[in-house]
């Protein structure tokens, strides 16, 4: 039987930055081929380009050299609003800090991506409660994020992250902020949604009790990625 094409493929990927001491190579030729379904656990080192690589992946910034291509399209062949348009439309972003707007309710917080679309429809209205049902906050929608825990907005910014239905899921130390337990929720939440979803998964941690929960796991060295055996 033939195997799927990847939905994710990146090729050669590498980052450079001019500093005064000379020019500073971060990836090195990174590979990596993802399905949708699929989830991934990135380590490494401080410094060793794991936000880097999620921020290229996104859209966030531009690579030196390489191709990226989700679902057959090429973020960095497109113009700045059509890759704004994007980047809003299938990646999602979960960070270490929630960025909630303290100003917004919890529906509105989720329902905030759906603005670069031209707004928030009823059926918008009604998947970001069903997201926010099933992450257990179904009675904190009129609450503020001073109102919830750390998990809780944890939980908020995962919903946000999909409203949108995105294909790419990529997230920067989802439960650095969090204490051992509400860590773990949050981690069983992020795979259990990836499978639900059938989203791809991107996760940089380091945490290794998170990475080793994922199905795939890779170690950032010198600029490339080892996947560790399973």
């Amino acid at each position: 039987m033939t195997e799927s094409a990847p939905t994710l493929l990146v090729e050669q990927l590498t980052k450079n930055y001019s500093t005064p001491g000379g020019e500073l190579s971060i990836l090195r030729g990174f590979d990596l081929a993802m399905t949708r379904g699929q989830a991934l656990a990135i380590t490494g080192p401080s410094g060793s380009g794991k936000s880097t690589l999620l921020y290229l992946l996104g859209a966030l910034d531009s690579p030196t050299s390489g191709r990226v291509s989700l679902a057959g399209q090429d973020p960095f062949g497109l113009g700045e609003a059509a890759q704004a348009a994007f980047r809003n439309s299938q990646v999602g972003f979960i960070f270490q800090d929630h960025h909630l707007l303290p100003q917004c309710s919890v529906l509105e917080n989720v329902l905030i991506p759906m603005l670069a679309g031209g707004g928030a429809d009823a059926a918008a209205e009604q998947r970001a409660r069903e997201l926010l049902r099933r992450v257990g906050l179904e009675g904190r929608l009129t609450h503020y994020p001073s109102q919830l825990s750390g998990g809780e907005r944890q939980r908020v910014a995962v919903c946000r992250a999909l409203i949108n239905r995105p294909i790419l899921l990529l997230a920067d130390e989802p439960t650095g902020n969090l204490d051992r337990i509400t860590a773990e929720s949050v981690g069983s939440l992020l795979l259990d949604l990836n499978r639900e979803q059938n989203t791809l998964l991107i996760c940089v941690t380091h945490s290794t009790e998170l990475a080793n929960r994922f199905p795939r796991h890779g170690v950032l060295n010198d600029g490339r990625l080892e996947e560790q055996p399973r």
